[in-house]
C-alpha cells in the first residue's frame, strides 16, 4: 500500500522530522548492502537527507517521500560504484541468536545466513534489488513498483527467480557438505 503523505508547502524543521526522518534506518539498510561499507552508506544516507532538505519546498507533489528517497539512495549508491569500480561485497551477518542457544545451533545459523548473503550478492541487480526490497525490507509489491519503477509481472518474475536461485545454491551447498562428511 503506498502511503500518502502530504506535506506543508513551507516545510519547517520539525515537519521534515517527523515526515521523513522515520525511514532513515531503510535507507541505510539498503546503502550498506548495496556498498558494504558503513561510512559510504552513512554518507550516502547523509547526502539523500540533504537532497530532501533542499527541495522541501517541493515534497508537497511527491505522493510517496519514502519510495523516492529509497531510489534516490539506489541511484546514489549505483554512482559510487560505477565511479570507483567497486564490486559490492559481503558484509557480515547479524547474530540474532540468544546466548542460551547451543553454540554449534548459532555457528550453523552464522554459517547458513553467511552464505545465503554471499548467494544474494552474486545475483543479477534487478534479483538482488527486488529480494531485499520484498525479503529484507518487507515493502509491499506497489511500493516496490514505485521505487524501481518496474512493472508488477517483471517485479514478481525477478523475486521468484532470486529466491529460487538462492534456494537451489543453499539446497546444493548442504547437500555437498552433507555428502562430504
Amino acid at each position: 500500500m503506498i502511503h500518502l503523505i502530504v506535506l506543508a508547502i513551507r516545510m519547517t524543521t520539525e515537519t521534515f522530522t517527523k515526515q521523513l526522518l522515520p525511514f532513515k534506518n531503510k535507507l541505510y539498510r539498503l546503502s550498506i548492502r548495496m556498498l558494504s561499507d558503513a561510512q559510504e552508506a552513512a554518507d550516502t544516507v547523509q547526502d539523500v537527507y540533504l537532497k530532501l532538505w533542499n527541495m522541501r519546498e517541493q515534497l508537497h507533489h511527491i505522493n510517496n517521500p519514502e519510495a523516492m528517497a529509497m531510489t534516490m539512495t539506489k541511484n546514489l549508491c549505483l554512482d559510487k560504484l560505477k565511479t570507483k569500480k567497486k564490486l559490492a561485497t559481503e558484509t557480515s551477518p547479524v547474530n540474532v541468536l540468544s546466548e542460551r542457544v547451543n553454540p554449534e545451533v548459532q555457528y550453523e545459523f552464522q554459517e547458513t545466513s553467511q552464505a545465503i548473503e554471499h548467494f544474494i550478492n552474486q545475483l543479477p541487480e534487478q534479483q538482488k534489488w527486488v529480494m531485499h526490497l520484498r525479503d529484507i525490507e518487507h515493502y509491499e509489491f506497489e511500493d516496490i513498483e514505485t521505487i524501481t519503477g518496474m512493472n508488477l509481472n517483471h517485479i514478481r518474475v525477478n523475486l521468484s527467480r532470486a529466491r529460487k536461485t538462492v534456494r537451489e545454491r543453499l539446497i546444493k551447498l548442504n547437500t555437498y557438505e552433507y555428502q562430504g562428511n
